[in-house]
């Protein structure tokens, strides 16, 4: 058995190869170690692998290997159904190409300016990740030529599926000349996306990597067993319990997401709310706040489960049940990144436990289950909340429904550097614990 040292011997070049070894990347994960040759062969391939598990990396390297530099037309699309997904990808391609000269890519997705993305498009690019709504958009204006594409990378397929983006792959996939190579990543693989597979791709290549547990293994999974009404003070307790260093909390629905981040800051929590109610640059302020540690708490639907890799994410909490089993999966796997350890907290009512059944099923494993008896948060005045003058100002003018002053940027920086170096929340509570 070959026991591969980097990823030369997979076919990559020496300046890839380079790159990747000062970002820490040594050894090929068993997805990129499998997919890259095939990739580079030319083959059309279903590659199936759980989150976490590096799949981007294994497009995105033999994609770069494949862009001829002299040509000015588009070479690849990859299709994303996200906004941030496409923007981490197109991130990820960017460090990627950093000794490999003249390859440039381009992010199309909603909540751009147009005439920017048009203007862009009138100069070579080589590399396109996009979004199917703006895409579509620019191909009905013809103001983008996908004849020339050679690689077709689908991305998060299954998720395509649950956004009800079928029929846009399909009138994308149109066209696209039958002579491209099709990629399809994905974590799984539904009867409706194996259709779209037998349709647009010819004799693929199924990769599938299987993992001892359907989640993983470094993720403590607890169920919380509460009511609808008690679901509020007792996430807040979970939280002055555990004091996350950074948390994603996700909900069903933007109303209850938008509800729950007010809710938050009354109770001087540093949060943000993640949906799709929120401008494109909201969206990316939340983001960087939440990636520089800015703020504590992310509270988001389902459109921040997909693709986000953000260092140091150690609690996730379901505050409402997932309805599928795929959506628990990629939930829980925002925590517990590249070999970290997490924590994912489920909030389950009894009318959910239909739900957590199913999810047990699928990933055949009996959750810990417990129950806070008697949730009794204090009175705000029992927090001290270790923030600025200027942001404590800011959440309680919140609270009056003032608008808030703004914080002085290097106080911002500051604490969340030390807060960084001290591997610690930025807030802190005198909490009266009930056991």
């Amino acid at each position: 058995m070959i026991i591969l040292h980097d990823f030369l011997q997979l076919g990559i070049r020496k300046e890839l190869n380079d790159t990747l070894k000062s970002l820490g990347f040594v050894k090929p994960t068993p997805i990129q170690e499998k997919a890259i040759p095939s990739v580079l062969e030319g083959k059309d391939l279903i590659a199936q692998a759980q989150t976490g598990t590096g799949k981007t990396l294994a497009f995105v390297l033999p994609i770069l290997e494949k862009i001829d530099v002299d040509k000015s037309e588009i070479q690849a699309l990859i299709l994303t159904p996200t906004r941030e997904l496409a923007q981490q990808i197109t991130k990820e391609i960017k460090k990627m190409k950093e000794n490999l000269e003249g390859v440039n890519v381009l992010a199309v997705y909603g909540g751009q300016d147009v005439a920017h993305q048009l203007k862009k498009l009138k100069g070579a690019q080589h590399i396109v990740v996009a979004t199917p709504g703006r895409l579509l958009d620019h191909i009905r204006r013809q103001t983008i030529d996908l004849s020339t594409v050679e690689v077709f990378v689908l991305d998060e397929a299954d998720q395509m599926l649950h956004m009800g983006f079928l029929p846009e792959v399909d009138e994308i996939f149109y066209e696209t000349l039958s002579t491209r190579q099709t990629l399809l990543f994905s974590a799984t693989i539904p009867s409706e996306i194996r259709s779209l597979a037998k349709k647009y791709m010819v004799e693929p290549e199924n990769i599938q990597i299987k993992a001892k547990q359907v989640t993983v293994e470094e993720i403590k999974q607890i169920i919380i067993e509460t009511t609808d009404r008690r679901k509020q003070e007792t996430l807040l307790h979970l939280l002055q319990e555990e004091r996350p260093f950074l948390g994603i909390i996700f909900c069903r629905t933007k109303i209850r997401a938008k509800k729950l981040h007010q809710a938050l800051l009354t109770n001087g929590y540093l949060v943000e709310e993640l949906h799709g109610d929120l401008t494109q640059a909201k969206r990316e302020k939340a983001m960087k706040q939440f990636r520089e540690a800015k703020i504590q708490l992310l509270v988001a639907t389902d459109v921040a489960a997909r693709g986000l890799d953000v260092e140091g994410v150690t609690h996730v909490y379901n505050y409402d049940i997932p309805h599928d089993v795929e959506s628990y999966i990629h939930r829980i796997g925002r925590t517990g990144r590249a070999g970290g350890v997490g924590v994912a907290y489920t909030l389950v009512a009894p009318k959910d436990r239909d739900f957590l059944r199913m999810i047990e099923k699928g990933i055949n494993q009996s959750l810990e289950k417990r129950v806070i008896e008697g949730v009794s948060l204090p009175d705000r005045d029992d927090y001290e909340v270790k923030i600025s003058p200027q942001t404590k100002d800011s959440h309680r003018s919140v609270r009056k429904g003032q608008k808030p002053r703004n914080d002085s940027k290097s106080s911002s920086r500051k604490s969340a550097n030390d807060l960084k170096r001290k591997g610690r929340t930025r807030f802190s509570s005198k909490v009266k614990r009930t056991r």
